[in-house]
């Protein structure tokens, strides 16, 4: 165990951490909220982007798709650059690329051009997360490592909060183009990325002995996707992780693009007061992320996802009953709270489970299938709504779907012995280091 993890070993505060630490913690963050600023600028803009290229609402919705195909085509691309060129690099890359993509969109005034600056932008966006979660990993002791990357995630709601403040006061007076200008800020962060966090220990050695092993034609240490189903026990882990990620991101759009008009409808809101729906459940999103990274550290992830996919399932249904607005708002924040607050965890999770020299590669890959695919929940909530009217049969699809994630989960073997390490520690035992734990198994 390397000095910085050290000196976070006995307790976790910010003024504890050391100076490399503190620059990991405030630049993922950061960048994770300037990511989600720039992929909620489309959902505040979209229907003056309508008005003004005069384009249907099927070529207006291709947009968010593309930009789904985006962050997929990023998070491929840049995981395994991020495991062969280096954590600190490869994550100024991917900003870089997602802040002057959407800065030219302030030049946009035709579909065709919006497409391309989208996707580029996805791919910007799609290949800092598994490098922002890896760069957690290797600087802190795994003890804290679900607090810290629900803390990364938190900074994508106080990115959507502040896109929902830049829309109100930018859009009325300088149009949909300007808003996008903003994107250029998160060029300051590269600067200071590149000028005060280092790489690891940790990711060095594993980056020379990745280079011997090419060099040396040993596989067992090769940076490729098909590390992650080496074996048939890695593949199912794989293959299952790939699943929760799906079902976690196809639960949040279906959300958080449905369930305003949802609320807008049974209780005859305006847009205004939809909005504070919104509000609410980005408060309750957080404040999950905090809870389920504690939970997580103290009592493992079987722990954790256990408790918020189940508790995800039933709390669907709690919107069918909302009668006032004070209803709604809690119901909104209860919703948010389980649904969401397992973000961050996947972070952890992945970044235990698979060795240090492909770890971007997991949570990359990972997590951007679960984009792209989950991304389609929007379309097949809003068919299930025309096809059947009925709620309860979506919020009952919903509420399935985080059935089959907890299923998932509890049969994943890297999992449960996560879950068995914790539960190690509680008892006094070494902070075990945690890696190859299923290729190992």
């Amino acid at each position: 165990m390397n000095e910085e993890k050290k000196n976070t070993q006995a307790k976790l505060s910010f003024a504890d951490m050391t100076k490399q630490q503190r620059w990991v913690v405030a630049s993922t963050s950061s960048g994770f909220l300037l990511e989600n600023m720039d992929i909620m600028f489309l959902s505040f803009s979209l229907t003056m982007i309508i008005a003004s290229l005069g384009i249907s609402k099927a070529e207006a919705g291709l947009i968010s798709t593309i930009t789904n195909l985006g962050m997929l085509a990023g998070g491929l691309i840049f995981g395994i650059l991020g495991d062969k060129l280096g954590r600190v690099r490869t994550f100024s890359h991917t900003i870089w690329i997602f802040a002057i993509a959407t800065a030219l969109t302030f030049f946009a005034h035709n579909i065709w051009l919006l497409y391309i600056l989208r996707f580029l932008a996805g791919v910007g966006a799609g290949g800092e997360y598994g490098v922002g979660m890896a760069m957690i990993a290797e600087n802190f002791t795994h003890r804290y490592m679900g607090r810290l990357t629900s803390l990364a995630a938190i900074g994508g709601q106080v990115g959507s909060i502040l896109a929902a403040l830049l829309a109100a006061w930018i859009l009325p007076t300088f149009g949909w183009n300007a808003l996008y200008l903003v994107g250029i800020v998160p060029v300051i962060l590269i600067w200071f990325v590149r000028r005060h966090v280092k790489e690891s220990d940790t990711f060095l050695e594993a980056q020379k002995q990745a280079q011997e092993a090419t060099a040396h034609h040993d596989a067992s240490h090769k940076i490729s996707f098909s590390r992650l189903f080496a074996t048939p026990a890695l593949a199912a882990q794989t293959i299952g992780l790939t699943i929760m990620a799906i079902i976690q991101i196809a639960g949040y759009f279906g959300l958080m693009n449905w369930l305003p008009s949802i609320a807008q409808a049974r209780l005859n809101l305006s847009v205004t007061k939809s909005s504070l729906w919104m509000i609410a459940t980005i408060i309750g999103m957080s404040l999950g992320m905090v809870v389920f990274g504690w939970v997580m550290d103290k009592f493992g992830p079987r722990w954790s996802f256990g408790i918020f996919l189940l508790g995800s399932a039933c709390v669907m249904f709690s919107l069918l009953s909302v009668n006032n607005m004070v209803q709604l708002l809690l119901a909104g924040a209860l919703i948010g709270f389980f649904s969401n607050g397992m973000f961050g965890g996947y972070g952890t999770v992945i970044s235990l489970l698979y060795p240090t020299e492909i770890r971007s590669t997991a949570n990359n890959m990972i997590m951007n299938i679960g984009r792209a695919v989950g991304g389609f929940s929007s379309l097949a909530i809003g068919a299930m709504m025309d096809a059947f009217n009925n709620l309860w049969i979506v919020m009952g699809s919903l509420a399935g779907m985080y059935v089959l994630s907890f299923l998932v989960m509890v049969s994943l073997p890297g999992i449960k012995r996560l879950t068995a390490l914790k539960a190690q520690a509680r008892k006094g035992q070494e902070d075990a280091q945690v890696g190859l734990a299923v290729e190992t198994a």
